[in-house]
């Protein structure tokens, strides 16, 4: 299924990877993982692997990031990471159509963060790092 293109990402790279993220790996603690964005990519780690109902669910972090060579205006960057423990904490549940971000509503239920088929995608197992520099 993944990202619409245009409607849900801007970035024919984002929905194609999008698409792959459906199924994919099964997540272990220390894998990174890579958040899809409207055209952007932000590369993270799982630092909590759990279950919410019979979903396998996790909670990632943001890596922290360097270019070692290129240049991100261009999009020529290419980066080396470094896991954050104390980095942006998401929260993502696995469904029949892949990834989708949640969050502990007041109720203490898990809740999804966007409508169906809406918002951002995650891959499971690599870490890839992109801002658009046309934005």
């Amino acid at each position: 299924m993944g990202m619409k293109l245009g409607t849900e990402t801007g970035s024919l790279i984002n929905h194609l990877y999008s698409r792959v993220a459906k199924g994919g790996l099964m997540p272990e603690v220390g894998m990174g993982v890579t958040e899809l964005h409207w055209t952007d990519r932000s590369a993270g780690t799982i630092v909590e692997v759990f279950q919410i109902g019979g979903d396998v669910a996790i909670a990632t972090t943001g890596d922290d990031y360097k270019i070692v060579s290129g240049s991100a205006y261009d999009g020529s960057a290419e980066y080396e990471y470094t896991s954050n423990p104390d980095g942006r904490r998401a929260y993502w549940r696995q469904t029949k159509d892949g990834w989708r971000k949640v969050y502990k509503g007041d109720s203490g239920r898990w809740l999804f963060r966007d409508k169906k088929g809406q918002g951002e995608g995650l891959i499971v197992g690599t870490r890839d790092q992109y801002y658009d520099p046309s934005f």
